[in-house]
């Protein structure tokens, strides 16, 4: 009897491991990249504005904190990253970024919380329609580290400005 058992229970265990694979792509795609910012909300928004400056936004409303572009076409760059790969070229693609700037505390001190979604589309026949695709992440990440630089270098530039500030009013 404990032979069966202990069989039974390699058996449930090993079948529990294949259903990780079967489940192992959705906590890939919920997994949104996101970073937390020691800085208050209105530098946050402003900086995010200025890096999202060059899509074309269809929504942007600071005090819902929220950034959705329009689509913008990305065929070509599609195409030419996957030109040595496997599969296939599309015929088109396009993507949408919907960025979330979230205002938070840490301790007593402010901090805003910024997310970047990419929805990828791809077309590969015109009869069969749009398929929403995985986005491989580097945009997102991009995004997020891009904000992360301009926020220190404001943070640096602020600093000067106050050496500066304080040295006048001693020579004055």
């Amino acid at each position: 009897m404990a032979q069966f058992s202990v069989v039974g229970f390699l058996i449930l265990g090993t079948a529990g491991c294949s259903s990780y694979e079967n489940f192992k792509n959705v906590t890939e795609d919920l997994e949104i990249p996101s970073q937390v910012y020691k800085a208050d909300y209105n530098k946050v928004w402003i900086e995010v504005m200025k890096i999202t400056n060059k899509y074309a936004r269809e929504v942007y409303n600071q005090d819902a904190g929220i950034i959705k572009t329009r689509w913008i076409d990305n065929t070509l760059e599609l195409n030419f990253s996957d030109s040595f790969g496997s599969n296939d070229s599309v015929k088109t693609a396009h993507f949408k970024l919907i960025i979330n700037v979230v205002k938070g505390y840490r301790g007593n001190r402010e901090v805003s919380k910024v997310t970047v979604f990419k929805r990828q589309q791809i077309q590969n026949d015109y009869l069969d329609g749009w398929k929403t695709v995985r986005t491989d992440g580097i945009l997102e990440k991009s995004i997020l580290y891009r904000l992360e630089r301009s926020l220190a270098i404001e943070a640096k530039l602020q600093e000067i400005e106050d050496k500066k500030t304080k040295e006048a009013e001693k020579n004055f």
